[in-house]
């Protein structure tokens, strides 16, 4: 009985570190460079405002960040982020 809780437990963890892991390569960009040069296509769909937007490169998350920039009281809206494989 023990030995099949066991078993069981084992058999759930890897199973979701399989499903993680799965989610994790399909839905990044294949390189920071992909992710920056759709960062960027963003930014200039917006056309004339976007001077009230940028791009920028977060190294600890793995991603490029569109956002919104504002006054320098308030915090930057975060418009899109694009996350990147770094494996």
């Amino acid at each position: 009985m023990f030995m099949r809780i066991v078993n069981l437990s084992f058999q759930l963890i890897l199973s979701l570190l399989l499903i993680g892991l799965l989610i994790y390569f399909l839905t990044g960009y294949d390189s920071a460079f992909e992710a920056d040069k759709l960062c960027h296509s963003y930014l200039y769909s917006y056309g004339d405002q976007s001077s009230n937007y940028d791009c920028d490169h977060d190294i600890e998350t793995h991603q490029w960040i569109l956002y919104e920039k504002q006054d320098i009281t308030q915090k930057a809206k975060v418009v899109k982020k694009f996350r990147y494989k770094f494996l």
